[in-house]
């Protein structure tokens, strides 16, 4: 499987970013799965709901399965979080993983970026961040790619990875 991460600070663009690659990408025949760091405590559960009162009793892991969808949910319950390594490795098989977030991760990247934010860029100091995805021109050793031109990005990320 091939990897290319979408990283920045907050309110950059990101997962509207990843949402529009995922579409782009998917509707050229591609096969498509995504990855998605989160700094905050999440629940993708609702109280009340058999799965949730599964975990709240003490389950490890919840496998959820109808027939549209799988979920699997792990509580770490002190466990260390797992690296991307390791995630990575319990997905299917696909042409591409897209991630979103996991900056410190040695995986390329497109960092977006947003002038309006008003954030630092991230890539003067990261040699993974190999083009900036941008609403604004500005003056970098690396690509600049138009933020709101999915197509250009999804054809240098294509290019990066060999699809």
């Amino acid at each position: 499987m091939k990897v290319y991460g979408v990283t920045g600070w907050k309110n950059a663009g990101k997962t509207g970013l990843m949402e529009r690659l995922v579409t782009e990408i998917t509707a050229r025949g591609l096969t498509v799965s995504t990855v998605k760091h989160a700094h905050h405590n999440f629940d993708v559960d609702q109280p009340g709901r058999d799965s949730y009162r599964h975990r709240a009793a003490g389950a490890c892991e919840v496998l959820l399965a109808s027939g549209t969808r799988i979920a699997i949910m792990q509580e770490l319950r002190g466990a260390p979080e797992p690296e991307l390594d390791d995630l990575l490795a319990r997905l299917n098989p696909v042409d591409l993983v897209l991630i979103e977030g996991y900056k410190r991760g040695s995986h390329p990247k497109v960092e977006a970026h947003r002038k309006d934010a008003g954030n630092p860029l991230i890539a003067p100091g990261d040699s993974t961040i190999r083009a900036i995805a941008a609403d604004c021109a500005l003056e970098v050793d690396r690509p600049v790619l138009d933020l709101d031109d999915t197509a250009a990005i999804a054809d240098f990320i294509l290019r990066e990875v060999g699809l």
